[in-house]
């Protein structure tokens, strides 16, 4: 079990990270705060020694997807409000945001996943290979298709960038 201070620090650390990957997934803040909880408690009671940074960052990715998805999977999700509802509530957002998330949240989860640690978190394509357990190829196939989408969708040029 870790230490009042470690876990301060990685919620210090690494909390805006799993609010923002919850939020992705659940499209609900009472969730997301839900998740972020499990999330920490993971972490207090893991025994994993991180070799670096960058691994337990990785680790805390990698474990608040598979709650998202563990939640997601649940009787109790299906009861839940939808994206749509989320979306109408005012918000301090630029519309120009707004229009942006709303695209990136209607993509498929899997391209959801790689967006998001690849132009949130700044990861490369073999890092998020890493954290996702998946063939970096797949990454970049992945990221590919998800900027076409994205492309279609927000009207982009065709300019790589």
């Amino acid at each position: 079990m870790r230490s009042e201070q470690e876990v301060n620090r990685a919620i210090e650390r690494y909390g805006d990270t799993v609010r923002r990957l919850c939020m992705i997934h659940l499209k609900n803040h009472a969730d997301t705060e839900d998740i972020f909880q499990t999330v920490f408690l993971k972490y207090l009671l893991s025994t994993v020694s991180f070799e670096t940074q960058e691994h337990e960052k990785a680790w805390l990715i990698r474990v608040t997807i598979n709650a998202c998805k563990d939640l997601l999977k649940s009787f109790f999700r299906s009861r839940t409000v939808s994206l749509d509802t989320l979306l109408d509530q005012p918000a301090a957002m630029a519309p120009e945001h707004r229009e942006v998330l709303e695209a990136v949240l209607a993509l498929p989860q899997k391209y959801r996943d790689v967006v998001y640690l690849h132009y949130y978190e700044d990861y490369t394509a073999p890092e998020i290979g890493r954290i996702l357990g998946k063939n970096v190829n797949t990454i970049y196939t992945l990221l590919t298709r998800a900027k076409k989408l994205l492309r279609e969708t927000l009207g982009g040029d065709d300019d790589e960038g």
